[in-house]
């Protein structure tokens, strides 16, 4: 049961094969045997999941069930949810239990799902690697030495290791996808506004987006069906009728326009990642696709541009940690000053303290200007640039990430080296496209490679269709680490 795909899960829970308490239990027992060496789980609560596990096979039996009623979900510690702890995987929220669901939550817990825990994370979602987070670090199942990659490294590591069938994860500037690659599973971040963002904790509140992980872009859209939905408590959120992105995976491939951005494919990109990524387009022609050649020539400036807005952002959102109304508050302090000043240096770490004070120093007077308006600037060219490649093009296919995952502490020292790992996925973010990760093959160590995959907006179930066929005909997203 732990190799199957939802759909599977689905069907045996229908036909009675398995219930959902015993299936919850598989998984918790896993979660009990390995989360210990990986740590990919903050959170876990067996009474509240089997509670709902037991509401889930009585809706099964009552006949009322939904598609993915009864299947155990890993939850991201960045959704608030009800009577059970959400950390964000920070000192500041470590003991923070929230009185209401995200919608993200509330939509899962409607289709009848089980919250199996909440994965780790980099703290607030700032990291690539998994290593900031205030309750440690992440291992990467396929190498123990290696990171996951982030910020939802935990969710990736999770389902890699077949602890959780599916999981949900957040992505700011490759979040969900770039520790997807790193793993060996699926990830999608689907077009901005289309999953609420109500209920998640606010990184960078312009790039932030909701989105599902999983082993296979089947399981994606089953996902996708589930958490997308018009929220009047987001004013982000698009007001769409609800649609299936499951519907095009059956759709061949003849006479699919995939694009090549050619920066892409030079300077910096490993040679085992773009030996991978060239088998897996060989295999695409096969399928009937056609090769273009594409620029996205802003696309070298989504780093800078990113690391201007998002710190922005986030020095912004994350003024509400003050000690006063809730999370970390220092034990001893003066005046009100000293207990801000002080709850606010204990309740942070390091990568959280360096953001806020980039963001504050860009929005500040006189740096306004030269900084952050420049940025956004710069950000409706790399929007243009996609606009004028879709013209030519269905879909856009690259490397996820420039490398396989790295040691863990390799990168730790140098955040300008850290930053450049989503040099391939942040421009997607800045632009609101949808974008997903699945595996493509293995690298160097035999670690994972993933290929990227961007789609024109709200082309989620093109994209979900085209990674299908792929992976119909190949076998990278069956494979699993040694010894799960």
């Amino acid at each position: 049961m732990q190799n199957a795909s939802l759909k599977q899960l689905s069907a045996a829970l229908a036909a009675k094969q398995i219930s959902s308490v015993e299936l919850t239990r598989l998984f918790l027992d896993r979660i009990k045997a390995l989360n210990g060496d990986l740590n990919a789980f903050i959170t876990v609560d067996e009474g509240f999941s089997l509670a709902q596990a037991k509401a889930a096979d009585a809706r099964l039996a009552a006949g009322t069930a939904d598609p993915l009623t009864g299947i155990p979900i890993a939850h991201k510690d960045i959704f608030v949810t009800r009577g059970m702890r959400t950390t964000c995987a920070s000192k500041m929220l470590e003991n923070y239990v929230s009185p209401y669901d995200a919608h993200v939550i509330e939509q899962f817990s409607a289709a009848g799902t089980v919250t199996l825990g909440k994965t780790n994370m980099d703290e607030f979602a700032m990291g690539s690697s998994n290593e900031t987070s205030y309750f440690g670090k992440v291992k990467n199942p396929w190498a123990r030495e290696a990171v996951p990659g982030g910020s939802s490294g935990g969710a990736a590591a999770s389902l890699a290791a077949r602890m959780a069938p599916a999981a949900t994860g957040t992505d700011t500037g490759g979040s969900i996808r770039q520790p997807a690659a790193l793993c060996g599973v699926s990830g999608l971040k689907p077009t901005y506004g289309t999953v609420s963002r109500f209920g998640m904790i606010a990184f960078a509140s312009s790039l932030d987006q909701g989105g599902p992980m999983a082993k296979s872009a089947e399981d994606l859209g089953l996902l996708l069906n589930v958490m997308t939905g018009f929220d009047p408590r987001d004013s982000t959120s698009l007001e769409r009728d609800k649609e299936d992105y499951t519907r095009d995976l059956d759709r061949p491939l003849q006479g699919l326009r995939i694009g090549l951005p050619k920066e892409h494919f030079g300077e910096g990109l490993g040679a085992d990642v773009a030996k991978a990524i060239e088998a897996a387009l060989t295999e695409f022609k096969k399928l009937g696709a056609i090769i273009v050649d594409i620029s996205l020539p802003n696309g070298r400036l989504s780093v800078p541009a990113y690391y201007v807005i998002a710190p922005a952002e986030a020095s912004s959102n994350l003024s509400r940690f003050d000690g006063v109304r809730y999370g970390h508050r220092a034990p001893e302090y003066g005046d009100l000053m000293d207990m801000y000043k002080k709850s606010r240096a204990q309740g942070f770490g390091a990568e959280v303290k360096r953001r806020i004070l980039i963001g504050t120093y860009v929005l500040s007077h006189g740096y306004y200007d030269a900084y952050y308006l420049k940025a956004q600037k710069l950000r409706r060219l790399i929007a243009q640039d996609f606009k004028a490649a879709f013209e030519q093009c269905d879909l856009i296919l690259g490397p996820t990430s420039p490398s396989v995952a790295f040691d863990i502490g390799a990168k730790a020292a140098d955040p300008v080296q850290m930053y450049l790992n989503d040099i391939y996925t942040i421009a997607a973010n800045l632009a609101g496209l949808p974008a997903m990760s699945i595996p493509c093959g293995f690298g160097n160590h035999g670690r994972p490679v993933g290929l990227h995959i961007v789609g024109n907006y709200f082309t989620e179930a093109r994209m979900l269709g085209a990674a299908h066929q792929y992976q119909q005909a190949t076998d990278w997203h069956t494979h699993q680490p040694q010894g799960i």
